[in-house]
């Protein structure tokens, strides 16, 4: 999926279907950098929480949201030291947030390794988290930015909301469309909207509401693809098994689209599922197998094109550089990854 809605912008962006490692290659120093930031910001005196932040390192991401917030302050101005910060910030709000889902859902896997509430316990998973939380709130106050931190503020009380939201989801075949909207614009496009926006805070401040926007639709573009991903790709890809979001009970888009096809046999299978306590294999399978014969991958692909249109569409108009190809690629990369 590409759409280039100014041509010298398109003229910019490297041929071939974008990668992530060439997303970041305008600012691959800078990463490195942001790295070393995060080691800065969390550094403590306490045995066990350099223990645990020793483990979370080795299980760190690919900085994507450093990544759209670096980019985003590129987008018609320089490089900026506040930006560096910014993006080591909002990565520790998205592990804090990473530690806390873990410890919720009792997962015991992230990334091919133990989860922090299964190499230690519950309770250390959810005080590592606020410690991490709290450690970014600090580094952010800080620096004086009281816009960058409304907007961080805003983002992290979207996604406890989304947290709740998801729990109190009690019937799960009656999660519908809207809810399914809703959840992962709290969940995940709140923190990508932000890291955008505060960007925009350290570069071009006129340019916030655009980026933002930016962010916002790339965040739920994000989600539905990584939804998607949990039908259709193996634990090496997504650092989780396949099928775990059914695993644990989870409607997400891909089922929603298909429940509106399914025969009524289809819907008592479903229903079946979802009410055993410990599903096989060979149920995750089935129902697999039914999502997609009922167009429900599909259905999911369609839409999370069309939130990627949507934020190609925020940046038509903004300052021509390398900065804003690379966030025009990455949106390229999100909803095409590994299909």
């Amino acid at each position: 999926m590409s759409i280039f809605t100014d041509k010298s912008v398109s003229q910019l962006v490297k041929s071939g279907p974008p990668t992530l490692s060439s997303i970041q290659e305008l600012i691959e120093v800078d990463l490195d950098l942001v790295a070393v930031e995060l080691q800065r910001i969390v550094v403590s005196d306490f045995d066990l929480i350099d223990q645990v932040n020793e483990h979370l390192f080795l299980t760190r991401g690919k900085l994507f949201r450093p990544t759209l917030l670096l980019l985003s302050s590129r987008v018609g101005s320089e490089p900026s030291d506040e930006a560096l910060t910014l993006a080591a910030i909002v990565e520790l709000v998205h592990l804090a947030t990473l530690v806390h889902d873990d410890a919720v859902d009792h997962s015991v896997l992230r990334r091919g390794l133990p989860t922090v509430n299964a190499a230690w316990t519950h309770q250390v998973a959810i005080i590592m988290g606020d410690y991490l939380y709290s450690r970014g709130v600090t580094e952010l106050a800080k620096l004086g930015n009281v816009a960058a931190l409304e907007v961080l503020a805003q983002a992290a009380n979207e996604m406890a909301m989304g947290e709740m939201r998801q729990l109190t989801a009690y019937d799960a075949l009656n999660f519908g469309e809207d809810e399914y909207y809703t959840l992962i614009a709290s969940k995940t496009a709140s923190l990508m909207s932000a890291a955008c926006e505060m960007g925009a805070l350290a570069g071009i401040p006129s340019y916030r509401s655009r980026l933002a926007e930016y962010g916002s639709h790339l965040g739920m573009a994000f989600q539905i693809a990584d939804d998607l991903l949990d039908y259709t790709a193996c634990e090496t890809i997504t650092g989780k098994p396949s099928g775990q979001d059914l695993r644990e009970h989870k409607v997400t888009l891909p089922l929603v689209g298909a429940l509106a096809h399914t025969t009524e046999s289809e819907h008592r299978q479903i229903r079946t599922f979802f009410d055993s306590a410990n599903p096989s294999e060979e149920d995750i399978a089935r129902i697999i197998g039914i999502v997609e014969e009922r167009g429900g991958l599909e259905y999911a692909r369609v839409h999370a094109d069309r939130c990627g249109q949507l934020a190609q569409a925020s940046l038509s108009g903004l300052s021509e550089s390398p900065a804003l190809a690379a966030l025009m690629e990455a949106v390229n990369w999100v909803v095409d990854r590994q299909r």
